[in-house]
Formats: structure tokens, C-alpha cells, sequence
């Protein structure tokens, strides 16, 4: 099997899911969502092993850090903005973080999970290239935080802009900031679908969140033995 045929796949799948997105206009339609599936459906289907094809798809992880510095470009031409308003966007952002780690907490006391799989979780808020180190540091299954990651990102692309209309959220700040906490870097592709401002304040979030949470795991680590 061609050494690339993964990465080939995986970036046609996505580039059908685009195409689904733009021509219906279903929210449902994310493309990273119907790309996993269309992707499933393939192995499935012709009885390729995940592991052949993650060969060539492992090397579209190498883009995730360099395409999540790239979103620093709408933040620096909305700097103004920031200094304006630093002190609701750090309140805002902190707020996020202690809102997913708590939720995470109170789920896992519930559910009585095991501590690996607690930790795991901790992380499923922030993006992947940040995640995998915090899950794995703490112990957890790096493969868990990759799935809750993803799941929470693309919950998170799908739901914003009817839930942004159900409780009358309006401020492009608060919008980009919920996004970026919330569902990392694929909410911030949704927060750049609204606005300038969405775009730049989503991107912020993603870089204080991670940090946040790289300092907030380890403590809420020892709370679930």
C-alpha cells in the first residue's frame, strides 16, 4: 500500500465534507465529522486496517502545531480590541477552564470513573497538540483524549451558532471566546465562519485555555485516586 494513502484519504474525505457543508448548509455537515465517518465506511468497506492506513494519514499530525500558531494572524489585527477589553477576555477564559475541568470532576464522581480514564478527560477542551502532552503526563490514555477532543470540537462547530441564538448571545467577543475555550480549534473554524472578532478572540482562547489547563490538570489530577 502506497506509504501517503492515508493522508490521501483522509484529506478527500474532508475536502468531500466541505463540499457537503457549503452546498446544504447543514450544521450537522461538519466536514472534519463527515470525514471521519466517510473514512470508516472505506476501511470498512474494502478490509484495510486502521494501521495501514494510519501510515500515511499519522503525518497530517505533524501540520497540527504550525496551523495552530498560524491562528495568531487574526488575534495581532485585532490587538487593539484586546487591550480594550483584556480583563473580561482573561475573566471570560478562566471561566471556561474551571467550568471543563469541574464538569469533568462532577461527571467522574457520578459515573465513578477510574482515575485514567478521569484524567484523560481533563484535557478534552483544549486542541490536540496540547492535550495528547497534558493526558499523557497525567497518565491517562492519550487515545481517550484524542476521541473526547475531537467529539467536544466538532459538538461544539455543530451547536454554537443555534446556541449563541437560543440564549441571546450577540458580543462577538463572547462568542469567539465561548468557542476557543469550549471546543479548541475546530470551534475556532466555526468563530472565523462569523466574524473577524470571533475569529481573533477564539484563537487568543486557545492558547491561554491550553495554558490554563496544562496548570489545572495536574491539580485536579490528585482530587480522583
Amino acid at each position: 500500500m502506497p506509504l501517503y494513502f492515508g493522508m490521501f484519504v483522509s484529506v478527500a474525505a474532508y475536502l468531500v465534507g466541505m463540499a457537503l457543508k457549503k452546498k446544504l448548509g447543514w450544521a450537522i455537515l461538519n466536514p472534519l465529522l463527515v470525514a471521519i465517518l466517510l473514512v470508516m465506511a472505506l476501511l470498512k468497506a474494502t478490509g484495510i486496517s486502521y494501521g495501514d492506513y494510519n501510515q500515511g494519514a499519522s503525518y497530517i499530525s505533524y501540520f497540527l502545531t504550525p496551523a495552530t500558531v498560524c491562528l495568531a494572524i487574526p488575534l495581532y489585527k485585532q490587538l487593539e480590541l484586546l487591550k480594550k477589553n483584556l480583563a473580561a477576555v482573561l475573566c471570560g477564559i478562566t471561566t471556561g477552564v474551571a467550568g471543563s475541568v469541574l464538569s469533568i470532576f462532577a461527571m467522574s464522581l457520578v459515573f465513578r470513573l477510574e482515575r485514567v480514564h478521569y484524567v484523560s478527560l481533563l484535557p478534552k477542551s483544549i486542541t490536540t497538540a496540547i492535550g495528547m502532552g497534558v493526558a499523557e503526563e497525567a497518565g491517562g490514555i492519550v487515545t481517550i483524549t484524542i476521541v473526547s477532543i475531537i467529539f467536544t470540537g466538532i459538538l461544539g462547530n455543530i451547536v454554537a451558532e443555534g446556541w449563541f441564538k437560543l440564549v441571546g448571545i450577540r458580543e462577538p467577543i463572547a462568542k469567539g471566546l465561548a468557542l476557543g475555550t469550549a471546543a479548541h480549534a475546530i470551534g475556532t473554524s466555526k468563530a472565523l465562519e462569523l466574524g473577524e472578532v470571533e475569529g481573533a478572540m477564539s484563537s487568543l482562547s486557545i492558547a491561554v485555555a491550553g495554558l490554563m489547563t496544562v496548570i489545572a490538570v495536574p491539580l485536579m489530577a490528585g482530587l480522583i485516586g
